[in-house]
C-alpha cells in the first residue's frame, strides 16, 4: 500500500511540474503596435540655419600601404610572430603542400629521416651565417626555381 501511496504522489509531483514548465514555455499574446494619434505632427527633418556651410570638410584620405614585391609577401607568410626573423619552426609550419615530396615511401608518415634529410640541408644551405635563424636576404635563397613555360606553337 506505501509503494501505491508513493508512487501516487510522485506521479502527482511530476505532473503538476510539467503543467508548470508547460505553461511557462507557453507564449504570450504578441502585442499589436498602436498607430499614432491622427493629430500628432509628422516627423520632419531638421532645416539648416540661413550661416550653415552648404558642404562640410571632406573626410581623411585612408593611409597608403607600401607595395610589398613577392618575396616579402612570401617572407611575410612565414614569419608569424613578426620580428623580422624566420626560425626552423616557423618555416617548417606551413610546408604540407610539400609533404608528399619529403615523403619517399608513401606511406604518409613522415620520418625523421625523410624530413631530415630535405629540409635540414635545405635550410642549412640558406643560413649562411650559421646562427639558425634567416634574414629577409638569407630566405630569399630558398625561394622555389619557377618551371619553365611552355613554347606556345599557334
Amino acid at each position: 500500500m506505501r509503494k501505491l501511496l508513493a508512487g501516487a504522489g510522485i506521479a502527482l509531483i511530476a505532473s503538476s511540474l510539467g503543467y508548470g514548465f508547460w505553461q511557462g514555455w507557453a507564449a504570450p499574446e504578441p502585442l499589436i503596435p498602436q498607430p499614432p494619434p491622427e493629430d500628432a505632427a509628422p516627423l520632419e527633418l531638421p532645416v539648416a540655419g540661413r550661416d550653415a556651410p552648404a558642404f562640410g570638410a571632406p573626410p581623411p584620405d585612408p593611409p597608403k600601404a607600401a607595395k610589398l614585391s613577392r618575396e616579402e609577401v612570401r617572407f611575410n607568410r612565414y614569419d608569424r610572430n613578426r620580428d623580422e626573423l624566420v626560425s626552423r619552426i616557423e618555416m617548417m609550419s606551413s610546408r604540407t603542400k610539400d609533404f608528399k615530396k619529403l615523403d619517399r615511401d608513401g606511406n604518409n608518415l613522415l620520418s625523421f629521416e625523410e624530413w631530415a634529410s630535405a629540409t635540414g640541408q635545405r635550410f642549412a644551405s640558406a643560413d649562411s651565417n650559421r646562427d639558425n635563424l634567416l634574414t629577409r636576404k638569407e630566405f630569399l635563397s630558398t625561394r622555389p626555381k619557377r618551371a619553365a613555360k611552355a613554347s606556345c606553337r599557334c
